[in-house]
């Protein structure tokens, strides 16, 4: 299969070693030709050396003597072009691939190719977008990329546990991204404890699962919201899953109403000495944990009775007792809100 791409090697070396001169531009470029031709037809290149010195061997024993004390130099020469054109061709369908993979990737997250082409493209990555899928984000410290130690490291640990599996591993704004079948979870929850880890203590966001090819950005955008959420409002925890913070889109659908909730209930606050802020704290350490007054003052580091008289200071200004099961509802979904709205810090 390899003798097509020994074309006219024989009388390269003969024509060189006949007079012990280098090889020509011409017969060079030949070679590289031929190295980056048995690459495109898929011919590894260990075959295609061993050939190479197969048929130097053979021209050897027809050379005269003199000739052939030249000819290890020449074949030197001679494999090492055509090496050097089989692993151009090899770095450029390399970076072809990484083009076609990251093309692939965009469309397939923003959702902007056509969903039947964009399915079919996806077969060659290993996925079936006919299947539901969920996404999972992980965000650290500083931004990851393909190729980076963080990123190889992740992707080794997923192929060590579940092999070649229908999994996408990849990143996107510096996050690293994991897209699996929806029946399969466990891939998603080894992902985000191993990019925890990874990423030194970063975040992951899991989104819900979702069928046909859409389904991959639907859960890659909630993922993404949920991240953001957990910034703007502090939430704690290694692993968010956007299926447990549905309620918070909907407090913040009708933005105005909310900001008329927060104002009405809790605009009292900034009557206080220091601000509405560390009272706002105080609502939200107390709702936290569960109205727990003793451990919502261990998390503030405040003693139990500073925290009681916050709390009765609470109470008095906007006359609502965080610890009446009646009024409870209504301050912890207004703090809720002003979580969300950046109250007091933005105005409203």
């Amino acid at each position: 299969m390899s003798e097509g791409y020994l074309e006219g090697y024989a009388e390269i070396l003969t024509g060189a070693c006949a007079t012990g001169r280098r090889l020509t531009r011409d017969e060079l470029d030949a070679l590289r030709s031929r190295g980056e031709r048995a690459a495109e037809d898929g011919f590894g290149l260990r075959a295609l050396v061993r050939a190479h010195l197969s048929a130097a061997q053979e021209l050897q024993r027809e050379l005269p003597r003199s000739a052939a004390d030249r000819l290890l130099a020449t074949v030197t020469q001679a494999v090492d072009a055509f090496a050097e054109g089989h692993e151009r061709a090899q770095r450029l369908a390399v970076r072809q691939e990484e083009a076609a993979r990251r093309e692939f990737i965009d469309d397939l997250l923003y959702g902007r190719s056509d969903l039947g082409r964009l399915a079919e493209r996806a077969e060659r990555f290993g996925l079936l977008l006919s299947h539901a899928h969920a996404v999972a984000v992980a965000q650290g410290p500083e931004p990851y990329g393909d190729g980076y130690a963080v990123t190889r490291g992740v992707e080794s640990a997923l192929v060590a546990r579940f092999g070649h599996r229908r999994i996408l591993l990849t990143t996107k704004d510096g996050r690293l991204i994991c897209v699996a079948p929806a029946d399969e979870p466990e891939v998603l929850t080894f992902f985000a404890k191993q990019a925890y880890a990874a990423t030194d203590g970063g975040q992951v966001a899991v989104g819900r699962p979702h069928a046909g090819p859409g389904g991959v950005v639907h859960s890659y955008e909630e993922a993404l919201n949920a991240l953001d959420l957990a910034t703007r409002i502090d939430l704690p925890g290694p692993v968010l899953y956007a299926a447990d913070l549905l309620v918070y889109p909907v407090l913040t659908r009708d933005r105005q109403a909310m900001a008329d909730l927060v104002l009405s209930i809790l605009g009292p606050l900034r009557q206080a000495r220091g601000g509405a802020q560390p009272l706002l704290d105080t609502l939200t350490a107390y709702f936290d944990t569960g109205c727990v007054a003793a451990e919502a003052a261990r998390r503030l580091r405040l003693s139990v009775r500073a925290m009681t008289y916050r709390l009765d200071r609470i109470h008095r200004l906007t006359g609502a007792n965080p610890a009446d099961p009646v009024h409870r509802y209504t301050l912890q979904t207004a703090t809720i809100g002003a979580r969300l709205l950046g109250w007091p810090d933005q105005g409203l």
